[in-house]
């Protein structure tokens, strides 16, 4: 598992620092850097949904991947030990980004 620290803030999986989802997606099946990237499992929180739905906090959650052409990409599994999801006030997902992509 990879160890993920995520500063969109205002993703509804949010536990400052970390992810409480337990897995999430990397899309950017064909990005050649990081603003290709996004993570397709955010959500946005907002007035009618404030809270996460899973309730747990871990800094270490399970990464699948999209964007092939990223050097810790194996068979769709992130290998990094350590990411990051960047995204200040997303909107939807389009507005994230997976800070560690590095293309191969």
């Amino acid at each position: 598992m990879t160890k993920l620290e995520c500063s969109v803030k205002n993703c509804v999986y949010n536990e400052e620092p970390y992810c409480c989802k337990g897995d999430i997606m990397v899309e950017g099946r064909d990005a050649k850097n990081t603003s290709e990237t996004a993570c397709a499992s955010f959500q946005e929180r907002t007035k009618d949904c404030c809270s996460n739905a899973v309730g747990h906090k871990s800094e270490n959650i399970d990464v699948d991947c999209e964007a092939v052409k990223c050097i810790y990409n194996e068979s769709c599994k992130c290998s990094a030990n350590r990411i990051g999801i960047v995204g200040g006030n997303a909107k939807d997902s389009a507005d994230t980004q997976c800070a560690s992509f590095c293309c191969q």
